[in-house]
């Protein structure tokens, strides 16, 4: 270290010369996850494809997690300053969390509430057995087939 803690941050660019310790570490980690976040998605999409509001929430990480990482590789691309990258990551990990733990638990809880109610309802209707037994008519009540 040439220079001061403070200095790093916002006079010296990111690139291999000025941070050898950190700067293909950050920029492959950004690559893994941008390939890891679409892998994800296409997975996750296609086992919730039923349920909208966990689908939703996988397109926000999904969108969130490619304008991060793409941020990043673009950053250590066009030798931004390591105050840039190192904001970017701060807010993109913050809204991954905001989105996560904040933004979709309540419409989850909101759907989990509707899917009991359907499925009491579904199970009240079949509760006797009559119900799920067809009734035998008899020749009066028969309808004639041609």
């Amino acid at each position: 270290m040439k220079l001061g803690p403070l200095d790093y941050l916002g006079r010296v660019e990111f690139d291999a010369n000025n941070f050898p310790d950190i700067f293909v570490p950050i920029w492959v980690a950004a690559m893994v996850l941008m390939v890891g976040q679409v892998v994800l998605y296409n997975v996750r999409g296609r086992q919730l494809h039923r349920h909208e509001p966990l689908r939703t929430m996988q397109e926000w990480l999904l969108w969130t997690g490619l304008t991060v990482f793409g941020l990043v590789l673009v950053a250590t691309l066009f030798r931004f300053y390591f105050f840039v990258i190192l904001l970017t990551l701060i807010v993109g990990l913050a809204v991954y969390v905001w989105i996560r733990f904040f933004r979709f638990p309540p419409m989850i809880a909101a759907y989990n509430e509707q899917l009991r109610r359907a499925r009491f309802y579904s199970q009240a209707r079949y509760h006797a057995p009559e119900a799920t037994v067809r009734v035998k008519r008899t020749r009066g009540n028969r309808r004639r087939r041609r």
